[in-house]
């Protein structure tokens, strides 16, 4: 393909450049994540003592800074005394892309140490069933309260005013107040994901049902279609393929006040998991938690796209024209 091919305006790749650039988008991250990790020169602030030699708070496996190890070892050098000996690594908190992938697959095949730990398939489903609930109730009064917004100006200078002002204040920020109503298990963050997504699931909703060609209720009502018809046969039926595009982004953000949610009073989820294991400084299982979610996030992504075109086909071919 030529250059002019690669960035034509608002026209899709061949199917083979186009699988070819989505896998890379991948492989980049990773390579980046890969020279970091093992190509010794680049960053490696640490030093992964082999030998203590004689520095005395040494230690066999201690993690150093580089520039405490350079000190010591000349110290020791200039005294004669035996030098330290250690290779160059990253710190705690940066593990290796073989080190996650080992956490990744002992996270599910091996016991959690401590009794009071959570498998990761436990507490992700702890999370998936806090998300399902607390996006399902955003959209089952968010969505209409958003389509009468955009179709009614009477509705929408009813309630958008509000909408606007609350979806300001920060989700986080009645916390306390959800825990102290509800009390510390699901329902608090059921609530504060809910308020997360429902006031921008009003605008968002109300915002797409405006971009409504205007010559199709023109014509619905020329052939005589009242109130009722024309929402449930023209402007939800217009603007159904969008909608569904809507949700899929929100339920994105769901994702993300799911995070902020579980550090709430909580002792279940994937939240708590990684907080638990961040204490205990395993931060390969933390890596490979967060990377869990975005599994999960994408996988549930590409299955709403793949039957978002089966279900509404007429839009892909709606694209090609």
């Amino acid at each position: 393909m030529s250059s002019s091919q690669w960035f034509a305006v608002r026209k899709e790749l061949r199917p083979r450049p186009r699988v070819a650039i989505t896998v890379m988008s991948f492989i980049l991250p990773l390579l980046i994540w890969s020279l970091v990790s093992y190509v010794p020169w680049i960053w490696h602030p640490k030093v992964d003592i082999s030998d203590p030699g004689s520095v005395p708070y040494f230690k066999e496996g201690m993690l150093v800074d580089r520039e405490v190890f350079d000190k010591e070892s000349l110290a020791a050098s200039e005294q004669g005394a035996a030098v330290p000996q250690g290779s160059p690594a990253n710190p705690i908190y940066l593990p290796a892309p073989h080190e996650v992938a080992t956490a990744f697959y002992t996270a599910f095949s091996t016991e959690p140490k401590r009794r009071n730990e959570k498998w990761l398939h436990e507490s992700l489903w702890d999370s998936i069933q806090v998300i399902f609930w607390g996006f399902f109730l955003s959209s089952l009064f968010g969505v209409p309260l958003g389509i009468l917004a955009g179709t009614y100006d009477f509705v929408s200078r009813l309630f958008e005013p509000f909408v606007e002002f609350f979806r300001y204040l920060p989700a986080p920020a009645f916390g306390a107040l959800a825990v102290a109503i509800l009390g510390i298990h699901h329902a608090p963050k059921i609530a504060i994901i809910f308020i997360g997504t429902f006031f921008q699931q009003v605008l968002v909703v109300s915002n797409t049902t405006r971009k409504l060609d205007p010559s199709l209720l023109e014509a619905a009502q020329t052939l005589g279609a009242k109130r009722l018809a024309l929402l449930f046969r023209v402007v939800i039926p217009g603007i159904i393929t969008d909608l569904y595009k809507d949700m899929r982004i929100l339920l994105g953000w769901a994702w993300t006040y799911l995070i902020v949610a579980e550090l709430i009073g909580s002792s279940s989820g994937i939240t708590w998991f990684i907080t638990q294991q961040a204490r205990y400084k395993n931060f390969d299982n933390v890596f490979a938690a967060i990377m869990m979610i975005g599994i999960i996030g994408l996988t549930i992504d590409m299955i709403l796209a793949w039957l978002g075109k089966r279900i509404f086909p007429w839009q892909k071919t709606a694209a090609r024209a």
